[in-house]
């Protein structure tokens, strides 16, 4: 295997206006209707609506009212406070802070409410992965799966399959993580993520067919993805196929050009640029 190669299966994502008003019909035609009935008003924003509002604009202060709402709360009420304020660490990446809030929102919510318990153990899963915590994490994903399946909720279910199969590969557990992504494929089956990582995993397990259907897949579901051009590029170039490596590699370019994976194309192109030519 050349040393382009070689490089090649190392990589992959494993390693992370209003609108118009309708036209106005013709005076007799308005006069022929009968009289619409009135515009209901918004509904109001609910206090966690407002405080993950917060978040998005100024995550400090998001902090401050969180913990501020979760001192007033008891019970299984603490456990919308603690969503928010998991979510405003993890905004400002504090992820063992925001770990903590999620798992202490999802202790706090009631033991029938399995989707926010489930929700909120997938996010402190995913804030786990973060700090490179697989083990903790996995153990997060793990009760939050089966809180998400008692929920009845299919497409929560697929997207923990997909942390959870982003853990088991970093702990080395691949055949398991194989079917975690079998799971999230079919479970989320609209989400490209699921099958990229499915490519990547049937790609660096020398499964080159069924890499290369994942990663089609994949592209048809986000077809301006740098990530998935990147690793679109891998397989063909593993395939033997350096064309459609070097167009696949291209489009990561010229989607995202100040990407990491458009870096990464760049400098595999580059490598395959510098080989010596073959004499005629």
């Amino acid at each position: 295997m050349s040393l382009v190669l070689a490089m090649l299966a190392q990589i992959g994502p494993f390693a992370t206006g209003a609108a118009a008003p309708p036209p106005r019909q013709p005076t007799a035609a308005r006069r022929s209707q009968p009289k619409p009935a009135a515009v209901a008003a918004p509904a109001p924003r609910s206090r966690l609506q407002l405080c993950l509002d917060d978040v998005a604009s100024s995550p400090v202060d998001a902090i401050d009212g969180a913990e501020a709402w979760r001192d007033s709360s008891q019970g299984s009420a603490q456990a919308k406070p603690d969503l928010c304020l998991g979510s405003a660490h993890a905004r400002l990446e504090h992820w063992g802070e925001a770990e903590q809030a999620f798992l202490a929102g999802r202790d706090a919510a009631a033991a029938s409410d399995r989707a926010m318990r489930a929700k909120l153990g997938a996010m402190a899963g995913n804030a786990a992965l973060a700090q490179g915590a697989f083990e903790q994490a996995l153990t997060a994903l793990d009760l939050a799966r089966s809180e998400a399946q008692e929920a009845g909720d299919l497409r929560l279910t697929g997207e923990i399959a997909i942390d959870r199969a982003r853990a088991l590969v970093a702990l080395k557990r691949e055949d398991e993580a194989a079917s975690a992504l079998i799971e999230a494929r079919t479970s989320a089956a609209d989400n490209p993520l699921a099958w990229l990582l499915s490519a990547t995993l049937s790609r660096r397990q020398g499964k080159l067919v069924p890499a290369q259907a994942q990663i089609a897949t994949a592209a048809e579901l986000s077809p301006r993805d740098p990530e998935i051009g990147l690793e679109a590029g891998v397989i063909a170039m593993l395939a033997g196929n350096e064309t459609a490596a070097r167009k696949s590699w291209q489009s990561a370019i010229d989607t995202a050009p100040a990407s990491e994976a458009a870096a990464s194309a760049k400098g595999y192109l580059a490598q395959l640029d510098a080989r010596p030519q073959s004499k005629p």
